[in-house]
């Protein structure tokens, strides 16, 4: 260090006696521990170091002496030796002085001040060993430094609870604990070890016996092996019956309707060409076509009322066999008895409960046009009840033989329990020759 020397003639403490021109004082202060606060050898520590007022004990500070000269083998500054004590030991107790007892009462006798109690040494800083110290960690956000309390609580846990001990977070900057966070497969928001719990474990083999029962455990027993069988077979027996029902509703009169049309126009083309000639009719060959304008249908109608050859191809079935035979339209007397579905198949007679008295039935065939009006229903009787198709059917009001049609249906819709009656009269009957009638042009 640089020694300070003061002016010529400088007074006080520090004149040119003090620093001893030889180079003692600075050899004095090289071996000073702490040369601002050390005293050099015979000298003691400056009074000023300390606080000028100690308002907690009440002293007022005591002002250097300046101007005057220390006599010869005193120290070369002002000592305090009490407030040197104060400031750096603590306060002391004050002494307690003798006291005398007296008659007339206690006198406190002054007596020669103890000496000071030399400082105690402090005592050595405790050891720590390399495990106890913590590294300094970045103070940069509140919230990383809370996780590293939570961090250092979990590694201060002892291992009997389970814990497993990790190392310290990363002393570095935000990038080392990014890098630290991406190693221990978790964000940063994450707590320590929550990677590692969802990590599977691998799995113990088990013995023979342990897989045995483990395989019989796993097996359902019967009766929830019967509601399962239970359930399927209800399940498809559901899909069943729902994909019957859409055959039936809607794709057999699809079907029955193609089938229809493709033979009506055949019997037309026969017409045309002259192939096709009155008489008698095999079963299920088409021979004339039933208008009925008021419900838009227009069917063929064939030789028998088979079901499968005649009335489920979406046809019109005429009572041509047996004892259930019945006149044609080109007879001069006698009923023309048909029948055909009222539901699926075609179902051309879904809706002749709709027809009134006087609304017109026409029969096509190869040489005329027969037109019927609708004259009589009978809505429910039973299947057994041929009389209806009789020459003159009871019921229907026709008193004498005559020219009739009577058409026959399932009663109620979607089932066959009952049949429907509708009995009708010819009106009019008109040569091809001379066209249509009037029911179907207008």
């Amino acid at each position: 260090m640089t020694s300070l020397r003061p002016h010529a003639g400088q007074e006080g403490p520090y004149a040119q006696g003090a620093y001893e021109p030889d180079g003692t004082f600075e050899a004095a202060v090289e071996q000073l521990e702490d040369p601002l606060n050390d005293p050099l050898p015979g000298q003691h520590t400056s009074p000023w170091f300390r606080a000028e007022t100690d308002a907690a004990d009440g002293v007022a500070p005591q002002a250097a002496p300046t101007g005057a000269q220390e006599p010869e083998g005193t120290p070369g500054e002002w000592y305090d030796p009490e407030g040197y004590q104060r400031d750096w030991y603590g306060r002391q107790g004050p002494e307690a002085a003798p006291v005398a007892g007296t008659a007339q009462g206690t006198t406190v006798i002054p007596g020669p001040a103890m000496p000071e109690p030399a400082p105690a040494a402090p005592a050595p800083a405790p050891v720590q060993s390399v495990a106890d110290v913590r590294p300094v960690r970045s103070d940069e956000t509140v919230a990383l430094r809370t996780a590293d309390t939570r961090g250092a609580s979990q590694q201060g846990a002892p291992e009997a609870s389970g814990a497993t001990s990790e190392p310290p977070p990363p002393t570095g900057g935000r990038a080392e604990r990014r890098r630290a966070a991406r190693g221990r497969g978790g964000r940063r928001g994450e707590p320590r070890g929550a990677a590692k719990a969802g990590a599977a474990e691998p799995a113990v083999p088990m013995s023979r016996l342990e897989a045995r029962r483990a395989a019989r455990a796993a097996k359902d027993s019967p009766a929830v092996v019967a509601s399962r069988v239970v359930g399927e077979v209800f399940i498809t027996f559901g899909v069943l019956m729902l994909l019957f029902v859409t055959y039936q509703l809607w794709w057999t009169n699809i079907r029955a309707d193609q089938i229809a049309g493709r033979e009506a126009s055949r019997i037309q083309d026969d017409w045309a060409n002259g192939e096709r000639s009155p008489g008698a009719f095999e079963p299920g060959q088409g021979f004339a076509i039933m208008h009925i304008p008021k419900l838009d249908v227009v069917a063929p109608i064939a030789e028998g009322i088979d079901k499968e050859k005649v009335l489920d191809r979406g046809m019109i079935g005429h009572y041509g066999e047996g004892k259930l035979k019945t006149a044609m339209p080109s007879a001069k007397q006698g009923n023309f008895a048909v029948a055909g579905h009222r539901n699926t198949h075609g179902e051309p007679f879904r809706y002749i409960n709709r027809l009134k008295p006087g609304d017109p039935i026409v029969i096509e065939t190869q040489d005329a046009y027969y037109t019927y009006e609708m004259a009589s229903i009978l809505p429910q009787t039973s299947p057994s009840n041929v009389a209806v198709i009789d020459e003159v059917p009871p019921g229907s009001g026709f008193t004498g033989p005559g020219r009739y049609i009577t058409l026959t249906t399932c009663t109620p819709e979607f089932t066959s329990t009952y049949r429907m009656i509708v009995w009708g009269k010819m009106v009019d009957e008109r040569p091809r020759s001379k066209g249509k009638p009037d029911a179907l042009v207008g």
